[in-house]
């Protein structure tokens, strides 16, 4: 895979991004409610405190509840809901361990279509309609993983040249155009 990515704005942390699908999923399974860049920089926190240079599906999924959730808790947590978001990422794994052997790639990998792909990633837990277009329309532009159909399952975030998600961003100016763009969406909504 290893793509060059720029999602946490910290080189090691987007290293692990571009590298490892597990740490990609994981990332956008924490972009919630705190900003993009902790969410990303979640993952490679993550493998750092179990002693690693990547996430392990199995190793997670078996972890003890408590002491994971003690893990994304400790200073600075890994999110504004560390308890929460630990059982999460767990359940993720353990989706991840039942269905496709631990193996995330495994997801994208043979998929033919835009429709399975977006299928496979809503299913998992955490992902709703939107974190499931998101991610189609990041694999699609960010790391060629275009089968057909995908700009069409991502729906408005697979749009060329558009601004609305981390599947725009590219470097720091990019980031400052989502960033602008979510906070118009934002504005309008509260009209």
């Amino acid at each position: 895979m290893a793509t060059k990515v720029h999602l946490s704005q910290q080189p090691e942390a987007d290293e692990l991004l571009g590298r490892s699908p597990l740490a990609l999923l994981t990332g956008m399974l924490l972009d919630q409610q705190i900003p993009m860049e902790w969410a990303f920089s979640g993952p490679y926190t993550i493998a750092r405190r179990m002693g690693a240079d990547d996430l392990d599906a199995h190793e997670i999924a078996a972890c003890d509840p408590e002491r994971f959730a003690a893990l994304l808790s400790e200073k600075p947590a890994v999110h504004r809901y560390p308890g929460s978001m630990a059982k999460r990422v767990q359940q993720l794994c353990q989706y991840l361990v039942e269905h496709y052997d631990g193996d995330a790639e495994a997801i994208w990998r043979d998929v033919d279509t835009g429709k399975e792909l977006f299928k496979r990633l809503n299913a998992l837990p955490g992902y709703g309609k939107q974190k499931a277009q998101i991610f189609v329309a990041l694999l699609g532009k960010r790391f060629g993983v275009r089968p057909e159909g995908w700009r069409e399952a991502a729906g408005a975030y697979g749009e060329e040249g558009s601004y609305r998600s981390v599947a725009d961003i590219t470097g720091p100016e990019s980031l400052v155009k989502v960033r602008e763009f979510k906070q118009q969406m934002k504005a309008a909504a509260k009209k």
